[in-house]
Order: C-alpha cells, then sequence, then structure tokens
C-alpha cells in the first residue's frame, strides 16, 4: 500500500493553519511563476559536523507544476513565515525564547535549515537557484538536469513505488538515485533530475546526504511563488554559482568575521576561529 503524507499531518509548533495565514501576508506581492498540481516531500539528512559525524535533518517540499518546479525546505520555510510580519516575529521570539530555556537553540522550534530554493525550468531550460549567507540574499542560474546518469538493472521499492537506480559523478560526489517511471516526472529533490521517472531517494557515496521520499499530495492550482528575501537589504544580489560557493565556504570557514561585520558583534572574543566542519553538497569550486 502506497504511503500518503500530508504537511497537516506533521507535528509542528506552530499549526499549519497559523503558518499559512502568516504566509499568505508575508507572500501577497510576491511573483507567482506557476501552479502546482503535485507536492511531494523529501526528508533530508545530511551530515552537519564531519569532525562529530553529527547528523541534522530537514524536510523538502517539491512543487510540480505545468512548466517549473520549486524546491525548498519546509522548515525554512515555516521560519521565513514567522519573521516576516510583526505578529509572527512576536510568536518566533517567544518559541525562541522557550527553546533557549530548555533545548538549546536547536530546539523544537522553526529556524533555517536549508535555505537554498530552487526553481527549475525557470527560466525556461535552466534553473534559478536562491539562496542565502548570513543575511544577504543570492540569486544565480544553474544548467538543468546537468547529471549524466548511467541507468542499469537494480530496483528496490520506495513510497510503494517500484524504483530502478541510476548513479552519476556530480560536481564532486558521486550520487546513486532511484526514480519511479510510474511518475513519469523528470524531477527530484535538491537539483537532481533528467531521468524517465521522478527520483524518490537519492544519497552520495558515503550518505553524507540522503534525500528520501515520505510522502506526496494533490494539490489543486497551489500557487508556486518566487520568494524574495526579507532580511538585510531585500534584495537579492546577482552572483554565479562557483563565486556563491566560494562565498559560502569563506562564511563557513569564518562566520564570526561576518556576523562581527553585520552587527558589531564578536561571538568568539579571543577564542581562534573553528574550521569548516560542513562539508558543501556541490565540491567544485
Amino acid at each position: 500500500m502506497r504511503q500518503t503524507y500530508k504537511l497537516n499531518e506533521m507535528k509542528t509548533i506552530v499549526s499549519i493553519l497559523l503558518l499559512a495565514s502568516l504566509a499568505v501576508q508575508a507572500t501577497a506581492q510576491e511573483p507567482v511563476i506557476d501552479r502546482a498540481h503535485m507536492k511531494y516531500l523529501y526528508r533530508y539528512v545530511y551530515t552537519f559536523d564531519t569532525l562529530k559525524n553529527e547528523l541534522r535533518d530537514d524536510l523538502l517540499i517539491l512543487q510540480i507544476g505545468k512548466e517549473v518546479s520549486k524546491c525548498y525546505s519546509y522548515y525554512t520555510f515555516q521560519y521565513d513565515s514567522l519573521r516576516r510580519t510583526p505578529d509572527g516575529a512576536k510568536i518566533w521570539s517567544e518559541l525562541f525564547r522557550r527553546a533557549t530555556e530548555k533545548d538549546g537553540i536547536y530546539g523544537d522550534f522553526p529556524h533555517v535549515r536549508m535555505s537554498t530554493h530552487v526553481y527549475k525550468n525557470y527560466p525556461t531550460g535552466q534553473m534559478t537557484i536562491t539562496d542565502r549567507i548570513s543575511s544577504q540574499g543570492y540569486r544565480y542560474t544553474d544548467s538543468l538536469h546537468a547529471q549524466t546518469w548511467t541507468i542499469d538493472d537494480s530496483t528496490r521499492e520506495v513510497l510503494g513505488y517500484t524504483c530502478q537506480q541510476a548513479t552519476a559523478d556530480f560536481r564532486g560526489r558521486r550520487w546513486t538515485a532511484w526514480f519511479a517511471t510510474d511518475i513519469p516526472i523528470s524531477d527530484g529533490p535538491w537539483k537532481l533530475g533528467g531521468l524517465p521517472g521522478l527520483i524518490l531517494e537519492a544519497y552520495d557515496e558515503g550518505k553524507q546526504h540522503v534525500f528520501t521520499a515520505v510522502g506526496l499530495e494533490r494539490v489543486k492550482d497551489e500557487l508556486i511563488i518566487f520568494n524574495r528575501p526579507f532580511r538585510g537589504n531585500h534584495r537579492f544580489e546577482q552572483t554565479n554559482r562557483l563565486e556563491f560557493l566560494r562565498m559560502e565556504r569563506r562564511f563557513l570557514m569564518d562566520s564570526n568575521s561576518f556576523i562581527q561585520m553585520e552587527t558589531g558583534i564578536d561571538l568568539l572574543g579571543d577564542e581562534p576561529n573553528q574550521v569548516m566542519r560542513y562539508d558543501l553538497l556541490e565540491r567544485d569550486y
């Protein structure tokens, strides 16, 4: 029996109805680039600290429209929806206060996880990627279906669908993907796609990054919105993929200097900067 998993079945601190209301307020002036008819949910487990082998997880939403798809983090959406409005910001501040008293800052409260938004076939034949480093938003275009896959005869079941295996070397990692030809959508989580069926599971060699479909939901004309940044100067700075990755690496190597430059707050004091513990998804920078 195939599983279904809807957003209103998730255990969240803030109700979906409240988030939806805040999101409508926050995105009212943002451009609609397509309308979705399907929504796929992926659990994304990644190695956050390669030195301690610390794992973290995220929930990604893949909206499938007639022309465009959008992949983004539900938890980052949750955070952004709260922080975009005065009422939501008050709620977030209270949740933050409770979390720091109880579990520490990465407890069960809305906070940013994957900040990347992937818009496939926007513009036509390309991808648009938006992301952020600290409070500054960035935007760049990327190649659509940049992976060159080798398909073999291995099969396994994911989410009730029989999936076929494919492998590809992509920007410094060797990826294994399991795709379902019963879902004739050449798409998948993050930047992955280009196979004759939807990718329901994908992981790199060593499984530092693992995407697994956990559910699907049929929707009717759900808006696919091109989200604008609400922090910093409220606009995206245009860049290119390699330059963004290099900036992201510099930030991870010395995030204290970035934060100090923006806020004047020195988080480390006389302590030395920490080495980068997070291995970027793309390693070809």
